[in-house]
């Protein structure tokens, strides 16, 4: 047995080429319950750094993924972490503070602002914007193992607030 040739740095390329989408995808949703005047203003600049991103992600995988690869082949995964100091992963760093301001704090302003429904809907989207960004940041900082039940167990539940946040 033996895991997937990463020579070119496959893994990590299938693993993080989806992250400026998911993080598009967040700041469009956000901007637009928030501060809906300014949603394409943020939806552009966004684009514009996750293009940056996958553009540095694509031309030098190495620079901006480390791997850890198991001491027997076959025998665990190949771990992939993004390096921080690279211009990846300052962009990545500045999705999530941003993802976290925007999202998680700004439905949280909001769930304060409003009552009734509004107030549980928005508090829930709050909740789930805080779990699924500090678990995504958990997921990559630690090994795969069993930690990773729980970490990814807890974005199911992320997955379910917003879920019900945005429920009619």
């Amino acid at each position: 047995q033996s895991n997937i040739d990463n020579s070119f740095g496959i893994i990590g390329l299938i693993n993080w080429m989806w992250f400026p989408g998911v993080a598009i995808f967040g700041m469009y949703f956000g901007a637009k319950l928030i501060i809906p005047k300014k949603k394409w203003w943020i939806l552009s600049i966004y684009v514009v750094l996750a293009i940056i991103f996958e553009l540095f992600l694509f031309i030098d995988p190495s620079g901006s993924i480390e791997y850890v690869n198991p001491t027997i082949p076959g025998t665990d995964l190949i771990n992939d972490n993004l390096i921080f100091e690279s211009i990846a992963g300052i962009l990545v760093l500045f999705f999530l503070i941003s993802l976290l301001l925007l999202d998680g704090v700004g439905f949280l302003r909001k769930s304060i602002q409003s009552t009734g429904v509004i107030r549980k809907k928005f508090l829930l989207l709050s909740l789930g914007a805080f779990i699924y960004i500090i678990d995504g940041v958990m997921d990559g900082l630690f090994s795969p193992g069993i930690l990773s039940i729980f970490i990814r167990s807890a974005m199911i539940v992320s997955a379910f607030l917003f879920y019900f946040g945005v429920k009619q």
